[in-house]
């Protein structure tokens, strides 16, 4: 008679940290809902580059998908490489995922506030899966489509919301290391578009890019003495040929 040995991945119990992230997910589905999505932004406090919105819907009461997310935190909590793995296995994971990118432009045209809430409704609508809740960070959403409740540091709370922001921050980093191949000298690949010193330093050298919101105070005290991203580009395009 052959015995079958389970693998380590099948033997490997489910983490006390998973099993709390998602306890407001249990206790929902018990009473009922059975598609709760999370969802959450990352670059609001950028001055440089997309604000991005994250929505999934995750099993709570699967244990094999809680054994995939053992590393699932915070995004501000983990590396950049536990990041992409996160990230990795809640696409692999969840029952539904979705992110929507929102240019620095209609960030200035409508307004942070506004703009993140707009991305939220739409990354609610993207999901391939009708969600009946929605958990969201931070703040109630105003106009879903589901019944909806904000949670006081959801990215810390609830593994939902968690994992939406980890898409949320790894589509957004992935998109500022593409924009530095563009614009090398204002080092978007290090900062990811917020306010430091050496971000500082080049705006006041080089004036904003188009990438830049003219709606943060960093980015309207660097566009003086002429300085424009038109004329950047230009030197960059001159240098380019």
């Amino acid at each position: 008679m052959t015995v079958r040995i389970p693998s380590r991945a099948s033997r490997r119990r489910v983490s006390g940290r998973a099993l709390d992230l998602f306890r407001y997910e249990r206790t929902m589905s018990r009473s009922g809902f059975s598609a709760i999505a999370g969802i959450d932004e990352a670059g609001r406090g950028a001055c440089a580059g997309p604000l991005v919105v994250g929505a999934a819907i995750l099993d709570p009461n699967s244990r094999k998908t809680l054994r995939a997310l053992g590393e699932l935190n915070d995004s501000k909590k983990l590396t950049a490489a536990a990041r992409q793995r996160v990230a990795l296995q809640v696409k692999e994971h969840a029952r539904a995922w979705a992110t929507v990118v929102i240019p620095p432009a209609e960030v200035d045209r409508i307004g942070l506030h506004v703009a993140n809430l707009r991305g939220m409704r739409q990354a609610l609508a993207r999901l391939s899966v009708s969600p009946d809740y929605a958990l969201t960070d931070g703040f109630a959403v105003p106009g879903l489509s589901v019944p909806s409740l904000g949670m006081w540091k959801g990215d810390e709370v609830s593994g939902s919301v968690s994992a939406a922001g980890v898409l949320a921050k790894v589509t957004r980093d992935d998109l500022m290391v593409e924009l530095d191949a563009n614009w090398p000298e204002y080092g978007f690949a290090v900062h990811k578009g917020y306010v430091t010193t050496a971000h500082r330093q080049a705006l006041a050298k080089l004036g904003p890019t188009p990438e830049h919101r003219r709606c943060f105070a960093p980015v309207r005290a660097a566009t003086r003495d002429g300085l424009r991203s038109e004329s950047y580009q230009g030197t960059d395009q001159e240098g380019a040929a």
